[in-house]
């Protein structure tokens, strides 16, 4: 007969302290009276616990799922599942590089690759000085701006390696980052309080939101009977115009990268914690 190791069962999750517990509750049951099913809740809650830790941990899911009255393991099921919920303690700027397929061919495997030497992490892997996680993500549905990257789910569009690299430099010294639209940046857990479905109170965030910029309203002006824009020619085209000059960086084709995703010494995926 094999022997079989059984392992100290684990501990419940420890509770929040009295006073966060009761500024988290409050502000849950606020998420809970919007919708007619409180279990439909659960997503802005494990961004509202993510706002108080900078992650979703034990005590925050317990916390879900007894405000919810769900399971823990439910909890557990839906913030393994979710990508935007971290299981371990993030930086402050959660920097996203883009490397699906047109984001990757213009650069974005390229700007992944130096941004993991340039910060001495690797995928999902935060910096020192806890200001920088860097993470390969799939598309942000901005691919006429490739390659993108995202700072905490604000958009830096058409990106090279070195603006990438001064942006992180940039965020690391604490200096004044514009995101290229939207609402200006914020840290990663006011980002998450504001994803919990609570208002953005910084003056002038709501309307600096903007619209879709000109690269993505092509197709629409065209639609309108507008008249075209210019055409882009490639400068491997036979009738691109000689004064062209190529991309200054490479990409996928010019200059084969290793995609993150088969980068087999920082795998992608949701983390769990110990024992879990």
């Amino acid at each position: 007969m094999t022997d079989v190791q059984l392992g100290m069962p684990e501990l419940p999750a420890p509770d929040y302290p009295a006073e966060v517990r009761a500024r988290l509750e409050a502000d849950a049951r606020e998420v809970i009276a919007r919708y007619p099913d409180s279990r439909s809740a659960l997503l802005p809650l494990l961004h509202l616990v993510q706002s108080e830790e900078g992650h979703v941990t034990r005590t925050g899911m317990r916390f879900c799922a007894e405000l919810l009255d769900l399971t823990t393991a439910e909890v557990t099921a839906v913030a393994t599942f979710y990508t935007m919920y971290r299981r371990r303690p993030s930086g402050d700027y959660q920097v996203g590089v883009c490397t699906n397929t047109l984001c990757a061919v213009m650069g974005g495997d390229a700007i992944f690759e130096e941004l993991q030497s340039h910060l001495g992490v690797g995928n999902g892997e935060t910096t020192e000085d806890g200001k920088v996680t860097l993470e390969h993500i799939e598309c942000n549905a901005a691919c006429d701006y490739a390659p993108v990257v995202m700072v905490n789910w604000e958009f830096f569009d058409n990106q090279t390696v070195e603006s990438a690299k001064r942006l992180v430099d940039d965020l690391r010294a604490g200096r004044t980052v514009e995101p290229t639209r939207g609402a200006p940046l914020c840290t990663y857990k006011e980002t998450a309080r504001i994803l919990a479905g609570f208002p953005d109170a910084r003056p002038g965030a709501v309307e600096a939101g903007g619209s879709a910029g000109p690269a993505s309203l092509v197709g629409l002006r065209l639609a309108k009977g507008e008249v075209a824009p210019g055409r882009v020619v490639s400068p491997r085209s036979a009738d691109a115009p000689q004064d062209e000059s190529p991309p200054t960086h490479p990409s996928s084709h010019d200059a084969p990268q290793r995609t993150s995703a088969s980068d087999p010494h920082h795998p992608a995926g949701p983390v769990a914690e110990e024992g879990e």
